[in-house]
């Protein structure tokens, strides 16, 4: 029961994280996690949240598009991966295995080792190469003396923060009420409008389009599909599988390190045990594509002509450096394509129009 103190501090807040424009607030538990998405203090020393590595003005990731991967709280510490956009991860299904085509789907991170987003929501606050807490405690310490501790007790209840592993396990579920709501799934792009008749897509678009979903041709809707999957939902432009795309090694990730170089990245074959999926990664949602660059699980790919050439001249440009782990690299759907350099232009130009936030009136 929010009392008059509460309210007029829940109020408040609303008020100031509409102003922000970033919380369309359903519930107090989608404005909850809105604070603690973008609080600052929850880190170890202060100056780190969930928004320094996944920022909505940057597609929902990491704002630094000059190294590849993201720089931690504390200066000299760095991750050895790209920080993966976090809109529209709440589509994703939960971590699971298809018995009927033999694949992984869903979860979270690039591994996905993180079943879903709530669970995801864990991991970074303890991560010493990212908000490095020591212990949970330290971030439910730094909760309590928020200006929206009120707020999570009125959500959650009075006694809601007396608890550590409680309270730990709600600030997770706050920031991905946040992460699933309207605030970081918008579906504004030029391509929605497109799908509503409200525009149209230049001629240059258009071509990107047929050739994206061409199957003999782009063959690039085969896991990023262009169209609903149940109907409902617009297109996600991820089939929430995962994939070996022949990404070569990213020297700069050593380099950031001060090392020579780093253990071969096994993706999703550590996640599952299984050596037959080592090397592959989640295939990202391309909404907000053009926003979130660099590419690929490591930030190889600087922009997106050069991720698409890649997809495109992999097996046939000697030029390209050989695959960080070359045994389950796939081999039919990419990587001899045989696209002219206008046809590449004419996917990027389609790609870009996958962006949140197009003005069409």
């Amino acid at each position: 029961m929010f009392t008059k103190k509460v309210l007029v501090s829940v109020m408040a807040m609303l008020l100031v994280a509409v102003s922000a424009g970033f919380a369309q607030a359903e519930t107090g538990e989608v404005l909850l996690g809105s604070f603690l998405y973008f609080d600052k203090n929850l880190s170890s020393p202060a100056g780190q949240s969930c928004a320094s590595c996944h920022l909505p003005t940057a597609g929902f990731a990491d704002p630094d598009q000059n190294i590849p991967v993201s720089a931690g709280v504390v200066p000299g510490r760095f991750g050895t991966r790209n920080s993966p956009s976090a809109a529209y991860a709440a589509y994703s299904p939960d971590f699971f295995f298809n018995i009927e085509d033999g694949l992984w789907y869903g979860g979270q991170f690039w591994d996905g080792r993180a079943e879903n987003l709530t669970a995801q929501a864990k991991g970074p606050f303890l991560n010493s190469s990212e908000m490095n807490n020591q212990t949970k405690d330290g971030v439910i310490k730094a909760v309590r003396k928020a200006i929206y501790a009120p707020l999570f007790k009125a959500v959650y209840g009075a006694n809601s923060l007396n608890n550590v592993e409680t309270a730990y396990n709600l600030v997770a579920r706050a920031i991905a009420a946040f992460e699933n709501s309207k605030a970081v799934n918008t579906f504004t792009s030029k391509y929605d409008y497109y799908l509503k008749g409200k525009v149209a897509l230049t001629a240059q678009e258009a071509r990107g389009l047929a050739l994206f979903n061409d199957e003999t041709k782009g063959k690039c809707a085969l896991c990023h599909p262009s169209t609903s999957a149940d109907g409902v939902t617009p297109p996600l432009f991820t089939d929430f599988s995962y994939d070996n795309l022949g990404i070569p090694v990213n020297p700069k990730i050593a380099a950031l390190h001060g090392v020579a170089s780093l253990p071969i990245d096994l993706g999703l074959g550590v996640t599952v045990g299984n050596s037959d999926e080592n090397g592959k990664f989640k295939v990202s949602s391309l909404r907000n594509v053009a926003k979130t660059a660099p590419y690929g699980h490591n930030g190889y790919f600087k922009t997106l002509k050069q991720i698409v050439h890649f997809y495109n001249t992999r097996d046939v440009d000697s030029s390209w450096p050989a695959p960080e782990y070359a045994a389950t690299v796939n081999h039919d759907e990419l990587g001899n394509l045989g696209l002219t350099d206008k046809e590449e232009n004419d996917i990027v130009a389609f790609l870009k129009t996958l962006s949140d936030y197009y003005t069409w009136w």
